[in-house]
């Protein structure tokens, strides 16, 4: 079975978030299982790239409106991500450093979709499967349908993940002309609220969707960003898989990146060594109850809410805890961890920015990770957490309902809280704090942790199983 993901980005070659770490990993499970998964993304002017070798293996040009753009598909040499990698290369437009936030990243994705099509079909292929990840790739399944140019792939069954539902990529029905040669009495398939939006028109168009939780397909008909109805009347083809993580990457017994590796064994002595590297690092006293938190500061993450949160948990705990921050996004929220940082020295620290061999080192070190997230569809910083023994302390949505067990609970590993609120997570902070006081409980709980499976092993064999619904024959 041969599939092709499409994706604007896939980890180590490009990550902005989540998505990356996924692209770069289920294609990779999915070959050890036996398909033949390639990675199409669009070209990055990063280290990636430029450390390593790539041969064309396809040139050609595309229009995008009345322009002819030049493109060539390039092909990773070694296969050393675990599957083809193929990169999507225009001069002037899909050349550049950054994945997003561009003022033409319209023109830069509808390019890199058209290309894609372009290559596959003038080179005879055709796929099982294409599988489309968010909106920078949602509209293949109406250009495969409904475009002359590809017809020859109009049998090529087509499965799209939404990965964040909040996020459209929509524009104005002017721009229509940058598509080629659509059916225009099919045009509904791409309208949503008066303008052409490419996730509604994949979800409308593809034989099957996926989430990333089985939680969040419900949430989607619930919020998302006004697509709530569309979800609704198409729930029938949507399917929930919970994201894995890929456990070589993931792996307290291997893992370069930390000072000190372990496994359920020696987890109290390697917890305890990992934990006083990273007290070093943010000058924090490793004999207190550390709480970390890791990823955007944005409103969506519930970060806002961390800067009161943290300062009334210092004061109600009469400094009894520390706090480890590692992230960068809104400018005030930034700010904010930064003022903490300075009124309460050896109790907070931040680094702002993002710095993957640090985010490791605290996942091995820390006691408890904080997720009071608004929305996450999935959320992989939990799972990491608990393939490493740090208690995830999560906000009941999304992902993390399907991930997470309040140790209350019979067979509960993490501490779950209702409502994205400062109540909610300086009582959670609280529970955290009384049950460090308990070690011999607190090892039994860590120990749970690192003892659950959720690998890309199982994820992978659900897509698969997705696949094979689709086309019985292959």
């Amino acid at each position: 079975m041969k599939i092709f993901h499409l994706s604007a980005e896939c980890y180590p070659v490009a990550k902005v978030g989540g998505l990356a770490d996924v692209v770069g990993a289920l294609p990779k499970y999915q070959n050890l299982a036996g398909l033949q998964a390639a990675v199409v993304m669009p070209y990055y002017d990063r280290k990636f790239t430029r450390e390593n070798e790539f041969e064309v293996v396809f040139n050609a040009a595309t229009l995008l409106g009345n322009k002819r753009y030049y493109f060539e598909i390039l092909k990773e040499k070694t296969n050393k991500l675990g599957f083809e990698l193929f990169l999507v290369h225009i001069p002037g437009l899909l050349d550049r450093e950054n994945v997003y936030s561009y003022p033409d990243e319209r023109e830069q994705f509808i390019a890199f979709q058209l290309a894609f099509l372009d290559w596959i079909s003038y080179s005879q292929q055709t796929p099982d499967i294409i599988h489309c990840h968010d909106h920078h790739s949602g509209l293949v399944p109406f250009l495969l349908y409904h475009s002359k140019l590809y017809r020859r792939l109009a049998n090529v069954a087509t499965v799209f993940t939404i990965h964040n539902g909040q996020y459209h990529g929509a524009f104005s029905w002017e721009y229509v002309s940058l598509l080629p040669e659509i059916d225009f009495t099919q045009t509904g398939l791409l309208d949503w609220a008066g303008g052409i939006n490419p996730l509604a028109s994949a979800v409308k168009c593809c034989w099957k969707y996926t989430t990333v939780s089985p939680t969040y397909l419900t949430e989607l008909t619930i919020s998302s960003n006004g697509l709530e109805y569309l979800f609704w009347v198409e729930r029938a083809k949507g399917y929930g898989i919970i994201n894995g993580i890929d456990t070589e990457i993931w792996n307290p017994k291997t893992d370069a990146m930390i000072a000190s590796s372990f496994n359920v064994k020696t987890l109290a002595k390697g917890k305890q060594a990992n934990k006083q590297v990273v007290c070093e690092r943010f000058g924090l006293n490793p004999d207190k109850p550390l709480f970390s938190f890791i990823g955007r500061l944005v409103v969506e993450k519930g970060a806002d809410l961390l800067p009161e949160a943290i300062e009334r948990s210092l004061i109600e705990l009469e400094g009894q805890v520390s706090f480890a921050i590692l992230g960068s996004g809104d400018e005030e929220m930034e700010l904010a961890l930064l003022e903490l940082k300075e009124k309460y020295p050896g109790l907070c620290d931040v680094f702002i920015g993002y710095d993957e061999a640090l985010a490791h080192q605290i996942y091995a070190g820390a006691d408890f990770l904080l997720m009071p997230s608004r929305v996450e569809p999935c959320g992989l910083n939990q799972l990491y957490s608990l393939r490493y023994g740090t208690m995830p302390i999560v906000r009941s949505t999304g992902g993390l309902i399907d991930s997470v067990i309040d140790f209350g609970d019979e067979g509960g590993y993490g501490i779950r809280f209702n409502n994205a609120s400062v109540d909610d997570i300086c009582y959670s902070i609280t529970r955290a704090h009384g049950l460090y006081q308990n070690p011999a409980q607190l090892l039994a709980l860590r120990k749970r942790m690192m003892a659950l499976d959720f690998s890309w092993d199982r994820s992978a064999k659900e897509y698969i199983d997705l696949y094979e619904s689709l086309n019985p024959t292959i």
